[in-house]
């Protein structure tokens, strides 16, 4: 498969997944995902969400249309080394027991005949990326990980041969909250890191737009609506994805909507206070930080900490109006 540097990562074509007796479980999805993006696909249990990422890698085959992977057509792309070449994470992991840590990691190494320094290498490498000391977790087993460390081990083996897609089918859905939130800040730190395009599966609302930067909301394996967190948020196309998104809790819109797009430019807080805020930060920040400073303004800096401008209650207040559905 020869990856082609002008085609999207990932492009579906009216693809139709049909079960015996006639279910759509996807039903003629088109789409694509640009390279480097952070997709996730979100919507409710029995959506499609699950089958539209396993045709990626063709764990289910479609029963109609196409799937691209890096321009090609990976109908005539060899299965086994197609997944090779395609991270994969699930919800229960899927660490071999008899197998330690560090084996574990490099199972795709191996299979591609990595040398073993090589492959060693690798393996300490990206146990220090999803934090976990190597000289600590590399001769564990399974059995002696929690539920976060497993989570860990198994990003880790999906990044292993340094593939250029990774799919994430509810990776985070069976750990506790305090873990899953952590899990999710570092996933989102790693993403910015290594630019891998992520098609992630998850029916967390609140995570999907943490997470996404391409948000691609299913029901009955049709995409009804795809686009920014931001942009589906405040603009639904439905009632069903208004409803879903919850797009008129102000602490939701608030979550996807940046400090730069409610902010005042130029201007100085009133009064001036010496509390600051980054212009990347989310406006569900700012009013926290308000709130526990006691003050109703904030100056805006930018990632160097020059300022450039500021933002107050009042401007918090004009970006909460409720956002209306399209249909």
């Amino acid at each position: 498969m020869t990856p082609s540097d002008s085609a999207p990562a990932v492009a579906f074509e009216h693809v139709v997944k049909t079960y015996p007796g006639g279910e759509h479980a996807v039903n003629d999805v088109d789409l694509s995902i640009p390279r480097g993006s952070f997709a996730v696909l979100v919507g409710p249990s029995g959506s499609g969400k699950t089958t539209l990422l396993k045709t990626v890698n063709r764990l289910y085959e479609p029963t109609s249309g196409r799937v691209f992977v890096e321009g090609a057509d990976i109908a005539s792309v060899d299965p086994v080394a197609l997944r090779r070449r395609i991270g994969y994470v699930i919800q229960n992991v899927g660490l071999f027991p008899h197998m330690t840590v560090a084996a574990n990691i490099a199972v795709v190494p191996s299979l591609l005949g990595w040398e073993r320094a090589r492959t060693d290498a690798r393996t300490d490498e990206l146990l220090a990326l999803v934090h976990l000391e190597p000289d600590r977790f590399r001769a564990r087993y399974p059995a002696q990980l929690s539920g976060g460390q497993a989570q860990r081990v198994g990003l880790a083996r999906a990044l292993a041969a340094d593939p250029e897609i990774l799919l994430m089918d509810e990776p985070f859905g069976a750990l506790d909250a305090i873990e899953r939130d952590r899990l999710q800040h570092e996933m989102a730190e790693l993403h910015q890191r290594l630019r891998k395009t992520v098609l992630f599966v998850t029916h967390d609302v609140g995570e999907a737009l943490r997470l996404a930067d391409l948000l691609v909301v299913m029901r009955a394996g049709r995409i009804e609506q795809a686009g920014t967190p931001l942009d589906i948020i405040t603009g639904p196309a439905n009632a069903f994805v208004a409803a879903l998104l919850d797009a008129e809790d102000v602490m939701r819109r608030f979550s996807v909507m940046r400090v730069e797009m409610a902010m005042r430019r130029g201007e100085s807080p009133s009064p001036a206070t010496g509390h600051r805020i980054s212009c990347d930060r989310d406006l569900r920040t700012a009013l926290s930080l308000m709130m526990q400073a006691g003050v109703s303004s904030l100056l805006v800096v930018d990632g160097s900490g020059v300022p450039l401008g500021a933002i107050a209650l009042a401007d918090l207040q004009r970006a909460a109006r409720p956002a209306t559905s399209k249909a």
